[in-house]
This record gives C-alpha cells, structure tokens and sequence, in this order.
C-alpha cells in the first residue's frame, strides 16, 4: 500500500506530493509534506522534504496516515507540525 502510494507520487511528481505522519529514531512525531524521488534500499525512499527544504530518506515503517495531495496547494518551506 505505502510503496503503491508512494509510487503513483513519483509518476507524477508535477501534480502530487504525499503528506504524511514520520516517527523519527528518537521516537518524535512530526507532519510532513514530500515529494518522492526514488526508492532507496528495501523499504524506503528518498524525497524532497517540503518541511525542511532538502532531501531525506524515510523508512515505509515509520511513515503513517499517507495522503496524496495536490503538489500546487504547498510551497516551499511548509510548515512541520508536531503530530
């Protein structure tokens, strides 16, 4: 399902970014809008972080509540929010 996402995102990476809840290594959760660029190593992908304006790596396991968006409602930087 993540992956199914997170590939249709890639195919039309002018129209859709993903929004999603990303649990980090220290256990904090944030909200963050992305734009997929590829998969990395099994269960991950690398994405432009809208929220932080740079790429990050983001483990499938740690990703929730994903939702396609419409790349045109977001500019950059948008605003991470404690989930």
């Amino acid at each position: 399902m993540i992956e199914r996402l997170i590939r249709t995102a890639m195919q039309n990476s002018d129209d859709l970014v993903v929004s999603l809840e990303y649990t980090d290594s220290k256990g904090n959760k944030t909200v963050r809008v992305v734009s997929p660029i590829r998969f990395t190593k099994s269960g991950a992908f690398l994405g432009l972080c809208l929220c932080r304006c740079e790429p990050r790596q983001f483990q499938f396991d740690r990703c929730t509540k994903l939702e396609l968006k419409k790349a045109a409602d977001y500019v950059m930087p948008v605003p991470m929010v404690a989930a």
